[in-house]
């Protein structure tokens, strides 16, 4: 995991422990650091905050005789990192869900096809009830063929209904009925599958739009694969720019070589990553934990 950023970041730390940490050194390994991160698949606004951070930390820097230099820019990078990955707000998914006074509490799922939103939803769904929390998933993806029973299939495993209609069918509509049907019953949480399609197809963001006007929801949340390096921040814009993203779940880190993408989304939209995808089972998705991601890219 994150094994290009790791290697990057160790050489320009390599690099500047053997040098007076001068500002002419530090600005002459900086250069070097930008195309490396870059090449991470860290977003080009990212690589300038790191970039302007370390040097902030490092130049100047009284060295005392005998201290271990690398230790020393290695703090600067590993603190210029983690608050780059630390997000400007913080949800606390299970807080916002239990004082909301009127159930149930609604979230909207977004993101292109293949990004693992499905799976994603079955996840949390298994999360929150683990937490002592009742739920329904709206099967709100009424175009792509066997999304229907692919929602229903993951929602039996993890032991939750699915509100359906058939194919072709207004997905608000969906959606909607299974607020409805929430409201009747007392349950806490409604989470609302949607269609995925292309960045190309207009007709998709629109479509984002009536059911955020139809369910305004508590939260919505972008799904990503992060193996999809900087394309994931264009697709995070676009929704964004459609239906005001809250929070992000970045799918597949475990199998993420390069890491750029996990340092760089949140700045590309302005929401915290709230939940991250570490494999294949129902377990297997953990609440962001920047200093989790620091020993991943830091540790040994």
């Amino acid at each position: 995991m994150f094994g290009k950023l790791k290697e990057k970041l160790s050489l320009f730390v390599d690099k500047v422990a053997q040098t007076e940490i001068s500002e002419k050194d530090v600005e002459n390994a900086l250069w070097d650091l930008e195309l490396e991160l870059l090449e991470a698949d860290v977003a080009l606004e990212v690589v300038d905050e790191l970039k302007e951070r370390i040097k902030e930390k490092l130049v100047g820097q009284k060295v005392k005789i005998g201290t271990n230099k690398r230790n020393i820019v290695e703090n600067a990078v590993r603190d210029a990192v983690l608050e780059v990955l630390t997000p400007e707000r913080h949800i606390d998914l299970l807080e916002m869900i239990k004082s909301k006074e009127e159930k149930p509490f609604v979230i909207v799922f977004v993101g292109f096809n293949g990004g693992g939103k499905t799976t994603t939803i079955a996840k949390l769904a298994n999360w929150l009830k683990k937490n002592g929390l009742s739920v329904v998933i709206a099967a709100s993806d009424t175009f792509r063929a066997g999304a229907i029973e692919q929602v229903e299939e993951h929602a039996k495993r993890v032991g939750v209904k699915v509100i359906k209609h058939g194919y072709k069918s207004d997905p608000a509509a969906v959606a909607y009925d299974s607020i409805e049907h929430a409201k009747a019953r007392g349950i806490d949480v409604v989470l609302v599958d949607t269609a995925g399609r292309n960045e190309l197809n207009r007709n998709l963001m629109d479509e984002m739009k009536k059911i955020a006007r139809v369910t305004k929801p508590d939260l919505v949340i972008f799904v990503g694969d992060s193996l999809a390096g900087n394309a994931i921040l264009e697709q995070a814009r676009q929704f964004n720019e459609a239906v005001k993203i809250d929070g992000v779940i970045l799918t597949k880190l475990d199998a993420d070589a390069r890491g750029g993408t996990a340092l760089s989304v949140s700045h590309a939209i302005g929401a915290p990553i709230l939940f991250v995808g570490i494999g294949q089972g129902y377990d297997d998705l953990i609440p962001f934990d920047e200093k989790w991601i620091l020993e991943k890219i830091f540790g040994e």
